[in-house]
Order: C-alpha cells, then sequence, then structure tokens
C-alpha cells in the first residue's frame, strides 16, 4: 500500500538545520532587499509627507544634523521620528504576535484577540482612567500591559486545566470566556464614566498621533524581550506544526513551547496595544502575506523565516496605513488601526471564502 510522503519544514528535526538549496537563498535574498527597500522608502515618506510636506532633501538634511530651519527641524525629530519609530516597533510586534498565535493554535484564522490580551489592555486602560484618575498616557501604558499580561496568564491556566493539559482547542476557548468577561467589565465602567469613555474612544481608534519618543524607549525593552522569546522558538514551532506527537518525539517540551509563546504575545500584544490601541486585523492578515512570500523562496511554512516575514510585514502595513490616513483626510487624518480595519476586512472575507486556507 502506497503511504502520501510528508516533509517536515526546515528547523523542525531535532539537529542541525538543513542548509538552504542556492535557488532558495537567492530567492530569499531579493526578497529581504525589496522588503529593506520598501520599508527604508516608506519611512523617508513618513517623515517627509503629512499636513505640512518636507522635501526628501530636507528630511535627509535634517537627519544628518544640517540647517534646514528651526520648524522643519522640530517637525521631523519631534513629530515625525517618533511616530515613525513607534509604527515600525508597534506594527511589527503585532505582526509576530499574529504569527505566532497561528502556529501555537495551528489555526489560521487566530488573532491576538483570542488569548485576551487586548481584552485585558482595554480593561486595565478603562480601569486606570476612570477608576484610578490615571490620565498620563505613559502611565495608562503599564497599566494595559499588566492587565494584558494577568489575561494571557488566567487564559493559560483556565486553558491547561484537565488531563490533556493546554491544547489549542481549550486554550482558544478559554480566551474567548476572558474576553467576554472583560469586556463586559470594560463597557460597565466606560458608560457609567463620560471621562473614561472619552480616553477610551482616542485609544480603541489605533492612533499613532501625538506620540513622543519617550513611549517608543519605554515600549522598546518589552518588544525586544518578546521578539528575542518568539525568534528563540522558531525551530519548535515547526516541531509543533507536525502534531504534538512528533513534536514530543523529537524531544520538544510542549508545555514549554507554549508557555514561551504566552508570554511572548503578552509582551508584543500588551506594550503595542497599550500604546497605539487595539489594530484590527493586523495580527491576523499580515501572517498570512507572509506565508504567500515564504513559498515564493521555496522554503515552505518554516518558521525562521516566517516570523521575521511577519514582523517586517506588520511594520510596513502599519506605517502605510498612518501614512494614508494623514494623507486622506489632510489637514486633519484618519486612525491608522480605521484604515487598517478597512483593508483588511475584505481580505478577511475573502480569506474565509477560500475554499482551502493555507496550513500553518
Amino acid at each position: 500500500m502506497l503511504t502520501k510522503k510528508t516533509t517536515p519544514p526546515h528547523g523542525a528535526q531535532s539537529g542541525p538545520p538543513l542548509p538552504a538549496p542556492p535557488a532558495s537563498r537567492g530567492r530569499a535574498v531579493l526578497l529581504t532587499t525589496v522588503l529593506a527597500g520598501g520599508l527604508l522608502a516608506l519611512c523617508l515618506l513618513s517623515l517627509g509627507l503629512g499636513a505640512l510636506s518636507i522635501p526628501p532633501g530636507q528630511v535627509v538634511d535634517a537627519l544628518l544634523g544640517n540647517p534646514v530651519g528651526e520648524r522643519v527641524e522640530n517637525i521631523v525629530w519631534s513629530v515625525r521620528v517618533p511616530r515613525t519609530g513607534l509604527a515600525l516597533a508597534a506594527g511589527a510586534a503585532m505582526g509576530l504576535s499574529g504569527a505566532v498565535m497561528q502556529a501555537l493554535t495551528r489555526n489560521p484564522l487566530a488573532d491576538p484577540g483570542i488569548l485576551g490580551v487586548s481584552a485585558g489592555a482595554s480593561f486595565a486602560i478603562v480601569l486606570a482612567a476612570g477608576v484610578l484618575g490615571l490620565g498620563s498616557l505613559l502611565g495608562q501604558v503599564w497599566f494595559a500591559f499588566a492587565g494584558a499580561l494577568i489575561a494571557a496568564v488566567v487564559v493559560y491556566l483556565l486553558g491547561q486545566l484537565g488531563r490533556s493539559g493546554p491544547t489549542p482547542v481549550k486554550l482558544a476557548l478559554a480566551g474567548i470566556a476572558v474576553t467576554s468577561v472583560l469586556s463586559s467589565l470594560t463597557s460597565a465602567i466606560v458608560l457609567t464614566d463620560p471621562e473614561a469613555l472619552d480616553r477610551f474612544r482616542f485609544w480603541s481608534a489605533g492612533s499613532l498621533a501625538d506620540q513622543d519618543g519617550a513611549t517608543v524607549v519605554r515600549m522598546l525593552p518589552f518588544l525586544a524581550l518578546g521578539a528575542a522569546l518568539v525568534l528563540a522558538a522558531a525551530p519548535a514551532l515547526n516541531s509543533l506544526a507536525l502534531g504534538d506527537d512528533v513534536a514530543t518525539s523529537l524531544g520538544r517540551r510542549l508545555g514549554l513551547i507554549r508557555l514561551q509563546g504566552v508570554v511572548a504575545i503578552t509582551l508584543l500584544t500588551g506594550a503595542s496595544v497599550a500604546a497605539i490601541g487595539p489594530v484590527v486585523f493586523l495580527g491576523l492578515v499580515v501572517p498570512h502575506a507572509a506565508r504567500s512570500l515564504a513559498q515564493y523562496t521555496g522554503r515552505g511554512p518554516d518558521q525562521r523565516l516566517l516570523l521575521p516575514l511577519s514582523g517586517a510585514l506588520g511594520a510596513a502595513l502599519l506605517l502605510a496605513a498612518d501614512l494614508l490616513g494623514r494623507l486622506v483626510a489632510r489637514p486633519a487624518e484618519v486612525q491608522a488601526g480605521l484604515i487598517i480595519a478597512f483593508i483588511g476586512g475584505p481580505f478577511f472575507i475573502a480569506l474565509v471564502r477560500r475554499r482551502k486556507l493555507a496550513e500553518v
């Protein structure tokens, strides 16, 4: 009887990783070059375009410290550099978070909301503003991060109850239950406190406006730690894609892999959502786009390639959405979260209507 031969993803084996074929390496280099060039172009556009357009030459001069006028220097360094940096950091974090969540749950429709991280951050923001009277954005960032972390831990503890341990289905069900409870509590506070309602509406729109460099600096340690955990877990996630039994036979510790993933998701999503709000669809759409690009390189669903691609595409998508939002309603602007929701909604519907989703 003939049996179908399955090829594990690169990095799933317990030994040293297999070298990529020359053609695959060439395509990977080409893809990296195109992505790096695209990100650089988006950064220059983000620094130059807005309510006041600044020519690329003046942007470069301002970055290099050449005299271009106090107004231009202030706009570039005080407004657009922090905003661009925040878009890159938060977008990369959300893209990585979505990719890890889909890999952990082996669910192509998973997003950060399933594990209750966004709901925990939202509840903490409203609690800090409405009950404790905390008006500082930086102070709210810490509350939102703590809320996201507590929600993720509660979901993980609920998901591991029972003899079978923290299975993907149990984690998803626990996340949905925790999200429902936290959303009800958030609505109760918002509806009884107009000040909390105003703060929640601004935060929940997914805006990159009025952010300073201190916010970016405070976010970076959490995002760097989360990204390091994600990239270190890439070979283990490749093994997990083959099934729990195969991953165990390869020497992987499933509980440790899932715990590492949950901690990384909490750090990445909690910190980024706390700063700019819950941007819907970014963490869901970006891993699918990364998977399509990875297929172009011929390496298949290799998490060692998918994760960096998801980070780069997440940064590019959020930066492009913020840039587009500044241009379509000049001199006002549309929040980046609304732009991504407008783009991601039809993409999500098309994804669901596909007969066969790309395997995670």
